[in-house]
């Protein structure tokens, strides 16, 4: 089960937190993703290391459907798909 971070020191980068959460299968897919410009924060491209923080809200493009995500905990593991959902 994935734990909300319970303090601000807590840090993920952008590309393993979507493939953690497993909007990706693999953390070099979302790197690319990131990289294409499918990935933004705040209508603004971002960067693969990007320090995803909770309560961010991510908007991003895959397989033709617009995803917009709010970052509700961090994680830098993969876990079972029901805990991401």
């Amino acid at each position: 089960m994935v734990t909300p971070a319970t303090s601000e020191s807590a840090r993920v980068r952008l590309d393993k937190w979507l493939w953690a959460a497993r909007f990706y299968k693999t953390r070099s897919k979302a790197s690319e993703a990131i990289a294409g410009g499918h990935v933004k924060g705040g209508g603004q491209r971002l960067k693969a290391g990007h320090a995803v923080a909770i309560g961010e809200q991510i908007n991003l493009t895959k397989d033709g459907l617009e995803w917009e995500v709010v970052v509700l905990a961090l994680s830098d593991k993969r876990g079972k798909g029901a805990d991401a959902q």
